[in-house]
């Protein structure tokens, strides 16, 4: 093995410390109002499952919002057409844990759902999606176990948006993290997020 091979928990915790409270209170159980607003202007998520035959990891994206909210706890992600290898379904078939990473263009923050997720071609869920007479074959039904800010560096050091028009009416992290706990001063972190990000890029 490896002598440089990180094996346990505490170990890796040496290298990286606690998180910060920002990174603590960030998360919720459910759609707050500011995250439903957020995940509703998403047109494209990934979403990642695990199996029998192991992990998978697919785009998915649509001319709307990405998926629908059921209520404050469920998610309705359509399965619309792809390569019908059904990796992502049969993993949640087989398992049924499931993340989600939501994404807009311009916006560098990415909101994360993680939970458990059924099937169903249940006709009141399919006919929820119909678009010019054509409807999803199967819907992913996603129980919402946790949803959170994903920290922004990774796509600014990318530099992967190059405008932010689609992203202006958004949510910030500050306003999301005020939502979390009351008194936190939203305005504040917004105001100086650039700045320290600026000096912990790398």
């Amino acid at each position: 093995m490896d002598k440089h091979q990180i094996t346990d928990i505490a170990t890796l915790e040496t290298f990286y410390g606690t998180p910060g409270k920002a990174s603590l209170i960030k998360v919720a159980d459910h759609l707050t109002p500011l995250y439903r607003k957020w995940i509703m202007a998403s047109r494209l998520c990934v979403v990642s499952t695990i199996g029998p035959e192991g992990t998978d990891g697919s785009p998915r994206g649509d001319d709307g919002p990405v998926v629908q909210a059921l209520d404050a706890k469920t998610l309705l992600l359509p399965d619309w057409r792809g390569n019908n290898r059904t990796d992502t379904l049969r993993n949640i078939v087989a398992d049924g844990r499931i993340s989600l990473m939501f994404i807009v263009p311009g916006s560098n923050n990415v909101i994360r759902v993680n939970g458990t997720a059924v099937v169903t071609v249940a006709p009141d869920h399919l006919d929820r999606f119909e678009q010019k007479g054509r409807k999803p074959r199967s819907v992913v039904v996603i129980t919402i176990a946790e949803i959170y800010s994903q920290c922004a560096r990774a796509l600014m050091r990318a530099r992967i948006w190059t405008s932010d028009d689609e992203s202006s009416d958004l949510p910030t992290i500050g306003q999301l993290l005020a939502e979390q706990e009351a008194g936190f001063d939203g305005a504040t972190y917004d105001a100086n997020w650039g700045a320290r990000a600026e000096k912990t890029m790398w």
